[in-house]
């Protein structure tokens, strides 16, 4: 007997040390492949969604302001060797399905992580070797700038725009591209971050943030496709994470390769626009920013 209860506590103890093992690995592991949202905001969409309800309307105001891609073939051609991006997609593919070959790649090979070490070079090609010598993974801006360097060297105009919360106190915002479609004159959101994903009307349409914003105020039912497949598989929490992040919208005004790469002087930097509802006070803005109600010249067509 005593034999059978040492045998039992021996199994129990190696059971123990493994758990406890586990909750380690946990908490030092988690940065990497972590989803990072926290599933309580699920039981808050309806209170994220009453915000937009309340929220003041978008309205002309005296600001001037337009958005301009700024292309550099010489680096549009160094990127799309350096990736091999024309073998992502067919020669004659229309732009959605461009960008969204482009998202899925990099979705497949950069998961979502806040890393512990800030990278040296912001730019496409940087961002991947850090991923390949440092860590191998980054958050949802540098997901968004990494992407955006992608699409623009694939010929596609996009940005990305920094989707932010009502409250102050939610130091917890979130990243996503937007690319312009030549063939439906609109914008459409692509994230290639927590798995990726994009939103669509019940036709299969792209939808853009303002559009998101949109169905989320009306409840007009939207279809998201998570890892950009078919939208038939409903990510709730997901729902509730945008909802809460499409109150305001930030984005530069003029963007091109190594935006945030401050070791490249040239690059203009020199205005930050933000749209929000009427009658709503951005935070943790500075200097040099263009403050705006108007929707409909913060999503217009991008300037060359």
């Amino acid at each position: 007997m005593k034999k059978v209860f040492k045998v039992c506590w021996n199994f129990f103890a190696v059971i123990g040390v493994i758990a406890v093992l586990f909750v380690i690995l946990c908490l030092f592991a988690r940065p990497y492949f972590d989803v990072d949202i926290n599933l309580n905001r699920l039981g808050m969409m309806d209170t994220y969604v009453d915000s937009l309800r309340t929220s003041g309307p978008y309205a002309k105001d005296t600001a001037s302001f337009s958005f301009r891609i700024i292309q550099n073939e010489a680096r549009a051609q160094e990127i799309k060797d350096y990736f091999q991006l024309d073998t992502l997609y067919a020669p004659d593919a229309d732009t959605w399905t461009k960008a969204v070959a482009i998202g899925k790649f990099v979705c497949s090979n950069i998961p979502h992580a806040n890393q512990r070490q800030w990278p040296e070079a912001i730019d496409a090609i940087g961002l991947w070797e850090y991923t390949k010598n440092v860590e191998p993974a980054f958050n949802c801006r540098l997901h968004g700038i990494f992407a955006f360097e992608l699409l623009l060297a694939a010929g596609i105009d996009a940005r990305y725009v920094t989707c932010m919360p009502q409250d102050a106190e939610d130091n917890d915002c979130h990243v996503v591209n937007e690319v312009w479609l030549p063939e439906l004159s609109k914008w459409a959101m692509i994230d290639t971050d927590m798995g990726g994903h994009y939103f669509s009307d019940l036709n299969g349409v792209p939808l853009s943030l303002r559009e998101m914003r949109e169905h989320y105020i009306s409840s007009e039912k939207m279809m998201m496709y998570p890892s950009f497949m078919n939208g038939s598989t409903k990510k709730d929490e997901h729902y509730a994470y945008m909802a809460k992040n499409t109150y305001w919208f930030s984005c530069w005004g003029e963007l091109s390769y190594y935006q945030e790469d401050y070791n490249h002087k040239d690059v203009v930097r020199d205005h930050y626009f933000h749209l929000v509802p009427s009658g709503f006070k951005p935070f943790n803005i500075g200097g040099g920013n263009t403050i705006t109600t108007d929707a409909d010249q913060f999503w217009a067509a991008p300037q060359k």
